[in-house]
Order: C-alpha cells, then structure tokens, then sequence
C-alpha cells in the first residue's frame, strides 16, 4: 500500500505545473514556407541542428498547382517522402496550415472547385488523425497548446484560402484592394475569436500563408483586404489577447515586422519566413514601414525560441540560412 502510494504521488507531481517548469522550460519552434518538392532540399540538416521541438509548415508546403487531386496527391507523397524531409519528421512534430500552391491554384480563393479533396490530401500529408476536427469543417484552421515551463503558449493556425474572396490584378499585375472583401469567413472569425477570448494562454503565436503587417508592397497580402486586416487586427485588442506574434510565408523572401496596434499594449512583431527551396534572389529590397532588420532573400527558415525566466516568457525570434548564418534576431519579453 505504501509503495501504490508513493507512486500516486509521483505520477501527480509529474502531472503538475511544477514538473512541468522543471522538465521543460524552453521551447524551440521552427517555420517555414515555400518547398518545390522537385528541388534539392538542403535545409532540412541545419533545422535539425537547432533542435527544435516544432515544426509548423505555413503554406506552399509543395507546389501542387492542378485541378486534378490525383497530380496532387502525388506531389505531396513526393515531398512526404523526400529523403530529408523524411528522416526530420521523423524527428520532430509537425503541424501546419496551407498557402495558395499547396491548396492547389496560384492565388487560389475560395472559388476553387475541388477544395475538400484538396484539404483532406493538405491533412493526410501533415499526418492528421482520421477522427480530427479538421477533417470534417470547412477549411484546415486549428489550434495547439504547449507548456513552457509554467506558462502556455497556444500556436493558432489560419486557413487564408478556403473563404477568401477575389482580387482583381491589373494589367501591371498588381492586386487592387477588395474594399469590402474577407479572407477568413464567418466561422473561422468566431472560432477566432473564442480562441483568443477563452485562452489561459501567456503567448498567442498566430500563423497565416500570406502577411498580416505589409501594406506597400504589390503582391498577396491581408492589406488587400482592408477591411478583413483592420477587424482582425481590433480582435487582438478587443479579446486582449496576451503576448501575441505572428508568422506567415508566402513571399520568397524573410523579413520581420513590428507594428504598434491601437488598443494593444505591446509592440506586435511579425516574423515572414519564405524561401525554403527558392528564395527570390532577385528582390534585394522593398518598401515595408514596418520592417526591422534586412530583407532576407537567400534560403532560410525562422525560429521562435521561448524561455520562461521568473515570472516572465522571453521569445527570440531567428531568421537563419541553411549554412547556419543568422540572417537577423530580435527579441521580446512577454509579461
């Protein structure tokens, strides 16, 4: 009886806040977008050097671009068993949203014909469970929660295609703003909001295929969509969600952003990791008012690094080449 007691004892210590802050009070996660699953994958080695205990794919995870899910499917087997590709995931978990390629149209909107076979093939490639949720709504948003040490940090990943409405492209190719369009539809805006509004979360890590902050430049963007950018950027401040950060892909290029948001009371960063396998080499530079550091226009991938110290969670975010270069590093403290 005394050792089925002590036993007790301990598998409830392992269970508490306390074990958890001493087993593990750090937190390293690695994103990235923008994999040809045709071209050479040299990067996967250097992200397995820093460890990480996630990976989150944001979008064009293969260049998919077919109507026909068969072509489809076939290219995300290709990727999923890419031989570095798949000794990492071996390695590390792994979870993620889509982009445009991947959901299978450049640019692709909520006009896509096959799109639920396209989102189960996006959720048999990141491995989702049969019984998941995911399989069974309209669109492949979903939320996780993590420990570190006594703080909890939820990643929430959007679905930027399933709901989004059309742009129109000028004869220059540049989108023009749909004054009145959304990206994320009604149900993916109150599951939004129940998830930053009922969270215990410390850090609200949130993930997007295309950026959130960017207005100036001529490609895809939330900018683009005036009115969908402003009400979310309202929610962060009206659900007074702690500790947010935002990640995206999409642009072939890495850059971070930091925006100071009205009703917020930090600075928000955003960290734009895009270019696993092609980076655009040939973008040295473009206007972004928000922008910290360089524009990265060489292969990389990007890092948050969370530590809890006292009372308080420190992140460090990682722009970082296959080389192990750091492009350029920035760091806050969440209180």
């Amino acid at each position: 009886m005394k050792n089925l007691l002590l036993l007790l004892s301990l598998l409830l210590y392992l269970g508490s806040p306390a074990a958890v802050a001493q087993h593990k009070k750090a937190m390293t996660i690695a994103f990235g977008s923008c994999d040809r699953q045709d071209l050479p994958q040299t990067i996967w080695g250097a992200i397995s050097k820093d460890k990480p205990d996630l990976w989150i794919w944001l979008g064009d995870n293969i260049y998919g671009d077919s109507d026909d899910m068969a072509v489809l499917k076939a290219k995300y087997d290709q990727q999923f068993n890419q031989a570095d590709y798949k000794a990492f995931r071996t390695q590390v978990p792994v979870i993620g949203t889509w982009d445009d390629h991947d959901y299978g149209r450049n640019d692709g909107d909520k006009s896509f014909g096959p799109k639920k076979e396209s989102q189960q093939l996006a959720l048999d490639f990141l491995q989702e469970p049969a019984s998941s949720p995911r399989r069974q709504q309209e669109g492949i948003y979903a939320a996780y929660n993590y420990n570190v040490g006594r703080k909890r940090v939820k990643v929430i990943l959007l679905d930027d295609r399933y709901h989004q409405d059309t742009l129109f492209r000028d004869a220059n190719k540049v989108y023009q703003p749909n004054p009145t369009g959304d990206i994320l539809g009604e149900e993916q805006w109150k599951w939004l909001e129940e998830q930053l509004t009922n969270s215990d979360a410390d850090a609200h890590i949130i993930g997007s295929g295309i950026q959130f902050l960017a207005e100036e430049h001529r490609y895809e963007k939330w900018a683009n969509f005036p009115v969908a950018r402003q009400r979310f950027l309202a929610l962060l401040a009206s659900t007074k969600a702690k500790g947010v950060l935002l990640m995206s892909g999409d642009r072939h290029i890495g850059e971070m952003a930091k925006m100071t948001i009205s009703g917020v009371q930090y600075p928000v960063y955003e960290v734009t990791s895009s270019g696993l396998t092609h980076p655009a080499t040939n973008n040295t530079g473009e206007p972004n008012k928000y922008r910290v550091g360089p524009l990265v226009n060489e292969k990389h991938y990007a890092l948050f690094r969370l530590r809890q110290k006292g009372k308080k969670l420190q992140a460090t975010m990682e722009l970082k080449g296959e080389n192990g270069e750091v492009f350029h590093t920035e760091k806050t403290v969440i209180q």
